[in-house]
């Protein structure tokens, strides 16, 4: 693909937003025939098919799905330059693009990030998910300006990153209000034979858990287990088990699921890190956001 034609990545573009040819059409000014042309076009150029037809759906194929990221993010750009261009505004919003760990619970990067939204300057956060040996790789080549992981980066990948460390948490246990009781009382001793929800067995506050309840000599019956802490939380609410979380997001989570508090420890600690490319951080939202981190989220 050795030149792209951006009239045809438009094409595509607005088909992937709106869903259909025929949605696409009208926004174009263009007929279908004309779009499903200009997109073989593309699909050629490319070298394989950015959709894939599922019934009278059109549905974006896994090269699809690439080359809408960088689409979406291409002409994102380009309506800020015309605003520039036009005089809307003197410069396009700042742009703080952050990538998080899949591990890491969902309220606490919320927490972290939400300061960048609200502060003296526009900043348009962009937040990617996803595995921290991926974010670190897109961390390499300035696709990303901060990865949040509840883990440090590793030795020994050949990447120059470095570890900034926001703080701490200990570990809250958490059950639906109507069955708390029955755990408050003898906690830890309680959680023997109790149905439990756990993060995915390759994780690491997993095997603090497990760590802590053999120290305890509790066996607690275990009912899921999951990479998606937010999917935990929600099996949680539905009434599939107790789950544990940290301390610092205690009231968040008992507001947001309806659930209450058994009890706590501070034997089992969730650590959370900033990684950067930079050994002293320089971006402003990304300063602002690790100080108040630091200083309310995890003081």
């Amino acid at each position: 693909m050795r030149h792209l034609n951006y009239s045809h990545l438009q094409y595509f573009w607005t088909v992937a937003r709106e869903g259909s040819i025929a949605r696409a059409a009208e926004i174009l000014h263009l007929t279908p025939q004309t779009i499903s042309g200009q997109l073989k076009l593309l699909d050629e150029a490319v070298g394989q098919p950015l959709f894939d037809r599922v019934g009278r759906r059109l549905v974006l194929s896994e090269m699809g799905r690439v080359v809408f990221e960088y689409a979406d993010e291409i002409f994102s750009v380009g309506a800020e330059l015309a605003n520039v261009v036009r005089g809307r505004q003197l410069s396009g919003p700042t742009v703080l693009n952050v990538g998080m760990v899949s591990s890491m619970p969902k309220l606490i990067g919320e927490r972290i990030i939400a300061p960048a939204l609200t502060g003296d300057h526009p900043v348009r956060v962009r937040c990617h998910e996803s595995s921290l040996e991926k974010l670190l790789s897109e961390l390499a080549i300035h696709r990303l300006d901060i990865v949040l992981s509840d883990k440090p980066a590793p030795e020994g990948l050949g990447l120059k990153a470095f570890n900034h460390r926001l703080g701490s948490s200990g570990m809250s246990f958490f059950a639906q209000k109507s069955r708390s009781r029955r755990y408050r009382g003898k906690f830890p001793a309680s959680l023997d034979g109790a149905p439990m929800l756990l993060p995915s067995k390759d994780s690491a506050l997993r095997r603090r858990l497990d760590d802590w309840f053999e120290h305890h000599d509790i066996s607690p019956r275990i009912t899921g287990e999951f990479d998606d802490s937010a999917l935990l939380k929600a099996f949680g609410e539905a009434g599939a088990g107790l789950f544990a979380a940290p301390t610092v997001i205690e009231a968040e989570i008992c507001r947001m699921y309806r659930m209450s508090v058994v009890g706590q420890t501070d034997e089992i600690t969730e650590r959370f890190y900033a990684i950067s490319t930079e050994r002293k951080l320089k971006h402003a939202s990304v300063v602002l956001i690790t100080n108040l981190a630091r200083s309310d989220l995890f003081r």
